[in-house]
């Protein structure tokens, strides 16, 4: 619950700055200087700057309206529907709602603006289909709409403040960076294909990275690479310290995946394991490619990751971290932590020390 609405709240600012930035804007572009214009008449308490001001003020007021009914729309979608429904769908339903809830908001705004100012506007039921005004900024709206949907699904795409940085061209030449790595890998994969076909195997696996994306968010950790029935997840060093996140989320995900056992079951017959292996330190981050644009990490901290991850079968644990990384953490008392050992890892020519995490049960 509070994760949710620690979600929903930096949805809302978000959405309500944005808006605000907006519909400002959209008053100044439409309204400015208007009294000049030949054949124009505007009353004279809305001439020149006065009048730009007051009609900041109105779309301010819509702004933060909109700003607000949008950011719920969207959390209750992303929270309940997002996996339910097609894109398109989705999409649709989302736009009608949006259509509905900004004539309301217009016609709320206008109801305002007219005992305020003891000016006649027309808000009658369908007052909404005959006004130029009102369509002309609805067209504008669904463009910024546009607008704002890029900047989220690119800053998702990306992870936060990674777009920026790469609009900004920071990336352009390789940067040194302090990062944690998780390689989270689908125990017993093989057979488990072989068992359910391609078909449904591909079910499966959306199924469970559906899962995982939703304690994703609630422990900081960005999602870097989905490589068949491994996913790849990294933090910056100090958020993936913060409230032992990297460990946690591997046990949230676990904590999820049994919550969901007879749907699993039911469904394919199986329920899914995961092993994972965790390391980190500084490497390189740069962007690579032209046709298609990404953010590459290099550097041994992420070879050294995804050997760790392999040592779990060798060791029959679900959960590997190198000393290195355990050494920075402070392991509460949930979790208790065993040395297993110093291995030789591929293509590394010292040892490195590993340890396995487990929850501790509580009495």
């Amino acid at each position: 619950m509070k994760r949710s609405l620690k979600k929903y709240w930096q949805l809302l600012w978000q959405s309500v700055l944005f808006w605000c930035i907006a519909m400002g804007l959209f008053s100044i572009f439409r309204y400015f200087g208007l009294d000049e214009e030949e054949g124009v008449t505007v009353i004279e308490q809305y001439r020149g700057y006065q009048g730009t001001l007051h009609a900041l003020g109105g779309f301010l007021s819509i702004g933060v309206l909109i700003g607000i009914v949008y950011a719920s729309i969207d959390f209750i979608f992303d929270k309940y529907t997002s996996n339910k429904i097609s894109l398109v769908y989705n999409l649709i339903i989302r736009t009608l709602l949006y259509f509905i809830t900004t004539v309301m908001i217009f016609t709320l705004i206008m109801d305002i603006f007219s005992d305020l100012h003891n000016i006649n506007l027309n808000t009658e039921r369908g007052w909404w289909k005959e006004s130029k005004a009102f369509w002309a900024t609805i067209v504008y709206i669904v463009m910024i709409s546009f607008v704002f949907s890029f900047i989220k699904i690119a800053t998702e795409k990306f992870g936060k403040g990674v777009f920026i940085k790469m609009l900004l061209g920071k990336y352009k030449k390789p940067q040194e960076e302090k990062r944690i790595f998780m390689f989270l890998d689908l125990k017993d994969s093989t057979t488990i294909a072989e068992k359910l076909g391609h078909f449904k195997y591909s079910q499966f696996i959306q199924d469970c990275f559906y899962d995982l994306n939703t304690v994703v968010p609630k422990h900081d950790a960005e999602i870097y690479q989905y490589v068949g029935d491994e996913a790849v997840l990294s933090w910056p060093y100090k958020k993936g310290l913060a409230n032992n996140n990297c460990v946690d989320l591997f046990f949230a995900f676990q904590q999820k995946k049994q919550s969901k056992a007879n749907y699993y079951q039911e469904k394919y017959g199986i329920i899914p394991e995961f092993k994972a292996g965790l390391h980190g330190g500084k490497l390189m981050v740069t962007e690579v490619g032209v046709i298609k644009k990404e953010i590459a990490y290099h550097g041994d901290v992420i070879n050294t990751s995804a050997r760790i991850q392999a040592e779990c079968n060798n060791h029959k644990v679900k959960l590997l971290i190198s000393e290195k990384l355990l050494q920075d953490l402070t392991i509460n008392t949930h979790l208790s932590s065993t040395f297993l050992g110093s291995v030789l890892l591929k293509g590394k020519q010292e040892k490195v020390n590993i340890h396995t995490i487990a929850r501790v049960a509580r009495v």
